[in-house]
């Protein structure tokens, strides 16, 4: 069965979540979930250790190719993805969907003395 895993690494922790193709959620994680508090959590092995289980979750529910979208600057984001590989999950797409800003926001008006 085919489906979709997002991977969010922000620079405080790593979130794992894997859908089938309809986009219901079939399985998720993160790195605070697997059981790392503090600064722990935003380290690669911390999040290999999350992706490995909830590949397990997604495996038990019959997942076995998946797209893959990257999101975010984090640690864990090459961790991950080696994890998914590890996990026995077949990758048929890795897409980097971290938004970028064009121009960014109005910038703060000058101050006066």
């Amino acid at each position: 069965m085919n489906g979709k895993v997002y991977i969010t690494a922000s620079f405080n922790n790593t979130l794992v979540t894997v859908t089938d193709a309809a986009g219901n959620v079939v399985a998720w994680g993160s790195a605070g979930a697997s059981g790392f508090k503090g600064a722990r959590k935003a380290t690669p092995f911390a999040a290999t250790t999350a992706v490995e289980a909830t590949a397990r979750k997604a495996e038990a529910a019959g997942i076995k190719e998946v797209e893959v979208y990257l999101k975010g600057p984090g640690a864990g984001r090459d961790a991950a993805l080696r994890a998914l590989k590890a996990a026995g999950m077949k990758m048929s797409l890795i897409a980097d969907v971290t938004p970028m800003a064009h121009n960014g926001a109005r910038p703060k008006k000058r101050r006066r003395v």
